[in-house]
């Protein structure tokens, strides 16, 4: 009780406590999407591209969280296309734009002048660090992930799924498979701050697998992983407010016991059951 009361004292951490909810929610149903369509590379990839943004924007002055946004859109965009025009194996595309982003992030670190400047928040994350201007942010990306997700829930679903299907439904794949790689940029950049660059993929997709392995409706998985998500990332800040200890670590390990609990308890519902004839 006494962390609860805290979060309602300390601005820092009740901005915390909201950003656990916020980015849990989209990661929530963005990493269904993600982890559905077998897409957990290309997150990886756009993770570690926008740290490119991040070099740029430290060397010509501005916020690094833009830079890493523009660098994020940009890198899942053109996967996307290369991939759809197959002028390159997405695969390929992916490692391409993994290793250049960060090439680029360090050699711009490397020529800022003066002190270089702390990276730690954004490789490994700081939940402490978060700012109204964030929360606001991560509210707005919110919004426009459930009102797209309530608008075009079919398309997605079965692009997620079985493209091939939807583009003989004529449905807007290729309109929706952009649009969620633009999504995913988003997402990655505004959770960024919360468990940073290194961790980021495993908070888009464990909750995902911990969904699927509950159910097997899209839907319920999207809303399943959203609450996992967040509660895993708010456990995982009580844990790190209260031994001092880096809050996207606890976070991802919060996120890798409760799956390791789940697969054990659904595999031995699984062995319990009758045998079929």
């Amino acid at each position: 009780m006494d962390f609860i009361r805290e979060i309602f004292q300390y601005q820092f951490l009740g901005h915390a406590a909201l950003a656990c909810l916020l980015t849990g929610l989209a990661c929530g149903i963005i990493g269904t999407y993600v982890v559905c369509r077998r897409l957990v590379f290309l997150s990886g990839g756009i993770t570690h591209a926008s740290f490119g943004g991040i070099g740029m924007a430290y060397y010509f002055g501005i916020n690094p969280l833009l830079g890493a946004l523009v660098f994020a859109i940009l890198a899942s965009l053109g996967i996307e296309t290369l991939s759809a025009r197959r002028q390159i194996r997405e695969d390929s595309a992916i490692g391409l734009l993994w290793s250049l982003g960060m090439a680029i992030g360090i050699v711009f670190i490397y020529l800022t002048p003066g002190y270089a400047p702390n990276l730690m928040s954004f490789l490994f994350g700081n939940i402490l660090s978060v700012t109204p201007q964030d929360i606001v942010w991560m509210g707005i990306t919110d919004v426009l992930i459930l009102i797209l997700f309530t608008l075009f829930y079919r398309p997605i679903l079965y692009t997620a799924f079985d493209r091939e299907y939807a583009r003989s439904q004529q449905m807007p794949t290729r309109t929706i498979s952009y649009l969620m790689s633009a999504l995913t940029a988003v997402t990655i950049v505004i959770t960024i701050r919360v468990v940073g660059i290194v961790l980021l993929i495993s908070l888009l997709t464990i909750p995902a697998v911990i969904a699927g392995a509950l159910t097997k409706r899209f839907g319920r998985m999207a809303l399943y992983a959203s609450v996992i998500a967040a509660l895993c990332a708010f456990v995982g800040l009580y844990i790190s407010y209260r031994s001092n200890i880096p809050s996207g670590a606890s976070t991802i390990f919060v996120l890798t016991l409760t799956l390791i609990v789940v697969k054990l308890l659904t595999l031995r519902r699984w062995r319990r059951q009758p045998a079929k004839v």
